[in-house]
């Protein structure tokens, strides 16, 4: 694996350690929310950079995907995808801090975007051992 490859996934794996330090904490939905996206985020760049040599400047977790989907024998939840997407976004504009279309993520929407960050981080890590 290349060093970059691997810095990717270190980094990837210190949003896992945040999300975990923040979990059950409900004023802290929107920065678990934030730490996953960046995750599943960190991830997709690095298979992008090991399989391709090249990583897209992008945070959209749904074009990132298309660029990578087919290093993959498995299909993601581009819903999930697109609610990560939306709450880094909203979480740069201290307005909106990390909002989701219907407020701020609950707890149960910080568990399933928990889950997702985990899931992708062990099919990425799978992928390039």
């Amino acid at each position: 694996m290349k060093p970059v490859t691997e810095a990717w996934l270190v980094t990837a794996g210190d949003d896992l350690e945040a999300i975990r330090a923040l979990r059950g904490n409900p004023q802290l939905t929107a920065v678990v929310a934030f730490h996953a996206q960046q995750c599943v985020e960190k991830c997709l760049k690095a298979v992008a950079e090991e399989r391709m040599g090249t990583v897209p400047r992008v945070h959209d977790l749904r074009r990132l995907w298309e660029v990578v989907a087919d290093q993959f024998s498995c299909m993601l939840n581009l819903d999930v995808l697109r609610e990560l997407t939306d709450v880094y976004t909203d979480c740069r504009y201290p307005g909106d801090l990390g909002l989701l279309p219907s407020g701020k993520p609950t707890e149960q929407d910080a568990a399933r975007f928990e889950q997702c960050a985990d899931q992708v981080y062990a099919i990425v890590l799978s992928i390039l051992s």
